[in-house]
């Protein structure tokens, strides 16, 4: 366990950060996702959990290490679930806020009678609402090595350790001395050690990170390359998205038939991940979660990207399609 020694006064200099204010200060702060919705599940004594197809396989986790019933739903065209079954008093059902631009269906959702797990891993800036179980994957949104933070109706009692993630740091190390391409094997390497873990309070490395974002001019970053992405791609693109609510989203979620699209992208150095390959293990071909896995194309539109290099995607998805 940490305890608070002495400060020191002398020896090497340690990283020199801008001393700003987290963005979630009042929230718990766990060491993953995955972690926090553990949190969620244990606190609360559920039994079974709905979680939809289309999600990433790391929630699957926690699950079974509970030993939770666990099943399936759709989605409809929009994204939004398919409620056809009855959720219990110890059930509940998880949704995820896609992309980071479903806050709309989420508000909908918390007026249902029935227990809702809201997964913001997608939404960083988007706040949990009063009394909704509420998660976040820091890493997602930020060079970070981990760090999750949760809102929860139900405290647990028990005490976590804190987390150490000092030697978990070098794919960003690696994408600053040398490029992003030289430190993806030890990013892969990250994400496996991340896996099953226990659940650990934030450790002070990530904690001291996040108070070092600028967030108001990443998410005025953001919005603004959704918007300069949608106008120009809007009319090929077979989401319907409204952006009226839009506040500092994951991606521009573009979904097109185009074989291949994907590929040539990263063949010029635009990388585009999938969303998610356990999708393909889990649905049918006829099913629309399968065609999203196989045909969305997540545009990258943080923090790190400015006008030019919207432009720069737009030039090469009009030669594709």
């Amino acid at each position: 366990m940490y305890s608070k020694r002495l400060k020191a006064i002398g020896g090497y200099f340690d990283l020199q950060l801008p001393s700003l204010e987290e963005f979630y200060p009042s929230l718990i702060k766990l060491n993953t996702g995955r972690n926090a919705l553990e949190y969620i599940l244990k606190v609360n004594g559920y039994t079974c959990i709905y979680i939809p197809y289309f999600t990433c396989e790391v929630l699957l986790e926690p699950i079974k290490k509970l030993g939770i019933e666990y099943y399936f739903y759709t989605l409809d065209k929009n994204l939004d679930p398919i409620i056809d079954f009855k959720i219990e008093s110890k059930e509940c059902l998880l949704y995820t806020n896609y992309f980071g631009i479903k806050q709309a269906t989420i508000n909908k959702l918390t007026d249902l009678d029935f227990n809702l797990i809201v997964d913001n891993s997608q939404a960083f800036f988007s706040s949990p609402l009063p009394g909704i179980d509420t998660f976040y994957s820091c890493r997602k949104f930020f060079g970070l090595p981990d760090g999750a933070y949760l809102q929860s109706k139900l405290k647990s009692s028990a005490k976590f350790e804190r987390d150490v993630s000092f030697d978990r740091m070098s794919h960003l190390l690696i994408s600053i001395d040398q490029t992003i391409e030289k430190g993806y094997e030890s990013f892969k390497i990250n994400n496996e050690v991340l896996s099953n873990n226990p659940i650990r309070r934030m450790s002070l490395l990530t904690e001291r990170l996040l108070k070092s974002i600028d967030y108001e001019e990443c998410r005025v970053i953001r919005n603004r390359n959704f918007r300069i992405l949608h106008e120009e791609l809007s009319e090929k693109n077979q989401l319907s998205i409204d952006t009226s609510g839009i506040n500092g989203p994951l991606c521009y979620p573009f979904l097109a038939v185009k074989e291949n699209i994907k590929r040539k992208l990263i063949s010029k150095r635009v990388f585009v991940p999938v969303f998610w390959p356990n999708v393909f293990n889990w649905t049918t071909s006829k099913m629309f979660e399968n065609y999203l896995a196989q045909n969305l194309v997540p545009l990258p539109i943080d923090h790190r990207y400015d006008e030019e290099d919207m432009e720069r995607m737009i030039n090469y998805l009009k030669q594709m399609i």
